[in-house]
């Protein structure tokens, strides 16, 4: 018994292991090679097993030392991370009465609900971010509703600003944040609030110490879900937010494809990689010491 118990985890094990752990230590590897002119555009292949032990000494760390040192890496982590932040938390507070609306609906209605919060997912990522551009732009659909019920009296700059990052990001990830919010909502014991009701517990006391506490592990997946790829988003920030936007995607982006730089490119998602694996691994550790 203890073996199929064991059985079941080891293919995602596998899983990880060839498709997460096997190709970060390819990454790790060049981000500790030397960039030359030739392809690949680094150095050591480790091509030739006997010549192992003398690729490993020509491995450095300059490439990281020199992402310490230069502030266009650190200004690209530091914006990363505060536009990812400041998405998350915008993404969540649309998510969460979304979420809880949907929970409270009756039964019949709830899987038209969530087919509806799918529904993004069957067009195109980047067909939808494009759509934004359309309704952002100075003459887009939004300035053009705006002035109609007079609103405003000339057209908002809005498309290549962090308002449109925003925007973007918490449209094409708000299903992200509200799926695991509405799966903690649905299976909370419901007889909680009306038994706070019944001991004349006020409604909105009842949600921030009853509904609240029980919905915080969908509320804390949800903004995993979205600031983990917000971090490294390229795309949007890309389309939406102009060429002053400096973000890490973006710079990994440049590295790699303009600067053929593969080794510092590397090494900026090896850092990338540590800064978002250590707050899981903290909560995923705090977690464990809470349940245990």
């Amino acid at each position: 018994m203890k073996f199929r118990g064991r059985a079941v985890i080891i293919p995602p094990y596998v899983w990880l292991l060839a498709f997460f752990l096997l190709p970060f230590l390819i990454v790790f590897k060049i981000s500790l090679s030397e960039v030359v002119v030739a392809m690949p555009p680094y150095r050591p292949t480790f091509g030739d097993p006997s010549e192992w032990w003398g690729a490993l000494r020509q491995l450095t760390i300059d490439n990281y030392l020199w992402i310490a040192s230069d502030e266009l890496y650190i200004n690209s982590y530091v914006e990363s991370l505060w536009i990812a932040g400041i998405s998350t938390v915008i993404t969540l507070l649309i998510a969460y009465p979304l979420a809880y609306g949907m929970a409270r609906a009756p039964a019949g209605l709830r899987p038209t609900l969530l087919m509806l919060v799918i529904l993004p997912f069957w067009t195109s990522f980047l067909i939808r971010v494009y759509a934004w551009i359309g309704i952002l732009k100075p003459e887009g659909l939004l300035n053009q509703l705006l002035i109609a019920i007079g609103l405003i009296d000339e057209p908002l700059l809005i498309i290549n600003t962090h308002w449109a990052i925003f925007i973007g990001i918490t449209y094409s990830y708000l299903p992200f944040m509200t799926l695991p919010i509405y799966a903690s909502l649905d299976r909370m014991d419901h007889s909680l609030i009306e038994a706070a009701a019944d001991l004349g517990c006020p409604p909105l006391k009842a949600f921030w110490t009853i509904t609240l506490p029980l919905s915080l592990p969908g509320v804390v997946a949800g903004c995993f879900l979205v600031f983990i790829p917000a971090v490294g988003e390229f795309v949007i920030p890309d389309l939406l937010g102009g060429s002053r936007t400096l973000m890490i995607g973006k710079t990994v982006w440049l590295e790699f494809f303009t600067n053929r730089d593969w080794p510092v490119a590397s090494a900026v998602a090896v850092v990338l990689v540590a800064i978002l694996v250590l707050p899981i691994v903290i909560f995923q550790r705090y977690q464990a010491r809470a349940g245990g």
